[in-house]
């Protein structure tokens, strides 16, 4: 059997894959990802031995590079004909197809699986991706929520039009040129009657009731045993655990201005600095031994063995914090981040900056709750709770489905 797993996506879409694909490895399947053709996320999965399909443009480049000079959608028509092409050529009749990333990708890879007889499983890497009356859907900047309704059934029922409205016309272009009949409704038809959702039920739970049944497999994790790099292992030494600062794939306006604010409000604690480079490229602000910047390390490994993490709130940022116990304060910039702020506030388990920008004032306050030894207590408490089987479970539903 082989198992195709398709992203168009971040670190944070590309690396649960790659946690599912050893999984499946070990099970005994035939397992490949299509993701786009960032080296960071090749040299990710080939450390994991997991065979990558590169598909559509670095992601890196377009999030960091000027603005595409294409229109919205002849963007969605391209990733829609990309992944269906990439999962076509890569799928097998009687095999199964799991999709994450942007929409049109992953109704790319949909069509695809249906072309070929495969089954197709659609999966949510953070409950606010699905619908649910317990949240509002994403609001699209072209097509904000109509004024004055807060229901979130009726925010939801407003998100199949929106989402018609931005994709139906690529999709359905698509489905026809190659002979699958249309659909009038592209979310639901994309979403599947029963969707997987890929988080921790402590950290991201799906509440009931919902209208939906959702296959809530727990987070995918990819584990990472690679060693820290030297001098990160001697700055470790030298002193006190510091504070690490990491903003991921997040490019940020002003990096530079980002780290000096971040280095003085981790200095007002009296605290040493760790800055994770990321795509915004955080560097030293004035070379003093108290701050080191570090490149792509195993955050699974460090983690534990610093005081606290400063993060843009990713879902697996957010995870690998909450499974070493450690404090965390969340800079939510964009989509989902804003949620896993939310959710580590409620927990106790760390601080949601309010904004995306902070000051050295609105860092260093939340820096001081954050580091407060309740705050680690409950951090300490909840790692217990994280549970690390999500993508074995998720396995073992592929490789059950192929048996029937």
């Amino acid at each position: 059997m082989r198992v195709v797993l398709s992203t168009y996506g971040s670190r944070g879409d590309v690396e649960p894959l790659a946690g599912l694909a050893l999984q499946v490895k070990a099970a005994g399947a035939d397992v490949l990802v299509c993701a786009p053709p960032d080296e960071e996320f090749a040299a990710r999965l080939a450390e994991a031995g997991v065979e990558m399909v590169p598909v559509g443009a670095s992601v890196r480049s377009l999030v960091s590079g000027p603005p595409p000079t294409t229109d919205f959608a002849t963007r969605a028509t391209v990733l829609v004909e990309q992944f269906y092409e990439a999962v076509l050529e890569a799928a097998e009749p009687g095999g199964a197809v799991v999709a994450t990333g942007l929409f049109p990708a992953v109704a790319g890879a949909q069509a695809a699986a249906e072309k070929l007889g495969a089954r197709f499983a659609f999966v949510a890497l953070q409950p606010t991706m699905l619908p649910s009356p317990h949240h509002p859907p994403f609001e699209y900047p072209m097509r904000p929520y109509p004024a004055g309704v807060t229901d979130n059934r009726e925010l939801w029922e407003h998100n199949i039009e929106t989402t018609n409205a931005l994709f139906g016309g690529p999709v359905n272009t698509h489905r026809a040129a190659v002979g699958l009949p249309v659909v009038d409704n592209v979310r639901d038809h994309v979403f599947t009657e029963r969707p997987w959702l890929a988080t921790d039920r402590t950290l991201g739970p799906w509440l009931l009731p919902a209208d939906r049944e959702v296959e809530h497999t727990g987070a995918w994790i990819l584990p990472d045993d690679r060693p820290l790099p030297a001098d990160l292992e001697a700055f470790l030494a030298a002193g006190e655990a510091p504070v690490y600062v990491g903003f991921g794939s997040m490019p940020l306006r002003d990096a530079a201005d980002a780290a000096r604010v971040a280095v003085d409000a981790v200095r007002a604690q009296g605290r040493r600095v760790l800055l994770g480079r990321g795509w915004a490229q955080l560097a030293e602000v004035d070379g003093a031994d108290d701050c080191l910047a570090v490149g792509e390390v195993n955050q699974q490994a460090l983690f534990p063995r610093v005081a606290a993490v400063v993060h843009h709130g990713g879902a697996g940022t957010t995870t690998t914090a909450a499974r070493a116990g450690v404090p965390q304060v969340l800079v939510p910039q964009i989509v989902d981040q804003p949620y896993w702020a939310a959710r580590v506030a409620a927990l106790g388990i760390g601080v949601a900056h309010d904004g995306p920008t902070p000051t050295v004032d609105t860092l260093s306050a939340a820096l001081r709750q954050a580091l407060d030894p309740a705050t680690r207590e409950r951090a300490a408490a909840t790692a217990g709770e994280i549970r690390t089987d999500g993508a074995a479970l998720a396995a073992g539903l592929l490789l059950e489905a192929a048996a029937l």
